[in-house]
């Protein structure tokens, strides 16, 4: 069975109950701190998996692809309480910042899912005391759910200061690098607005800031960086060809065939594979 208890108003609040044990694919596209009530919740992520267990607390960020695995057995059941940070609320939020106290010197982890410190009760009383929001018959006013939006920020802040860098990549110099985003995600089926989302823009300042980093557009920097990707895959040989088609992006095998010999002058079954470089003598 479940059930979903939503608050959505300039953000999302989300309490999950599940008693049997499911999973789902899942688009983050948003920050998101999430905390285990009961159960088990395993968040998997480009091929590994993490397990967060009751009283246990994460942070995905956004801009990422995931898989949640969500455990319950009869004693207890999966509970889960998840607050979703969108980017106008984080805006508003950083403007309250002292410019002083904020560190120049984070760095945005590339890390897209972060465990928080295991058992802490400033965490654990912070969400105990968000729990009975959603047993009551009204909706706490909007007012008050800014206010727990924001603690829940300075939990994430006080916790490790790289965090600041995560949080707001909409500022300079935290500003997500375009290049190694598309790098990161050329082959998945991203619109151009998601990608300007995730790299924490508007559509037209990313058209902007791509035309400073590329002569070529978005749309032709990604066909060219998938058809690089697979030429590189079927050099290296032993796997086949529509296998390295779809795993690069591509979604029709002829179109990609036709494109890859209009690109490099022979089609891909015809790629020719290096012969493996003799080793050094000693």
């Amino acid at each position: 069975m479940e059930r979903l208890d939503v608050f959505k108003d300039s953000n999302v609040w989300i309490a999950s109950y599940f008693s049997d044990d499911c999973s789902c694919a899942h688009e983050n596209n948003e920050h998101t701190l999430i905390y285990l009530c009961s159960g088990l919740l395993e968040i998997e992520e480009r091929g590994h998996r993490t397990p967060l267990r009751t009283g246990e607390c994460a942070f995905l960020r956004r801009d990422n692809r995931i898989r949640l695995w969500k455990h319950a057995n009869p004693q207890h059941p999966y509970h889960a309480i998840a607050l979703r940070f969108t980017r106008s609320f984080l805006r508003e939020f950083y403007l309250t910042l002292d410019p002083s106290q904020i560190p120049a010197e984070s760095r945005r982890d590339k890390t897209s899912l972060r465990i928080l410190p295991a058992q802490r009760p400033d965490i654990r009383n912070f969400f105990e005391s968000i729990q009975p929001c959603f047993k009551a018959e009204t909706k706490p006013a909007e007012e008050k759910l800014k206010q727990r939006m924001a603690q829940g920020v300075h939990l994430l802040l006080e916790t490790d200061p790289a965090l600041y860098a995560s949080l707001f990549d909409f500022v300079e110099p935290w500003k997500i690098n375009i290049l190694d985003y598309l790098n990161e995600n050329y082959m998945y089926d991203l619109s151009m607005g998601q990608i300007a989302a995730y790299t924490g823009r508007s559509l037209a300042s990313f058209k902007r800031d791509f035309a400073k980093v590329s002569e070529l557009t978005p749309q032709k920097w990604i066909l060219a960086r998938r058809l690089e990707a697979a030429r590189d895959l079927i050099r290296k040989g032993g796997r086949k060809i529509s296998e390295i088609c779809f795993d690069v992006g591509f979604r029709n095998l002829s179109h990609f065939s036709k494109l890859y010999k209009a690109t490099y002058g022979v089609a891909p079954s015809r790629e020719v594979i290096p012969d493996p470089q003799p080793l050094p003598e000693p």
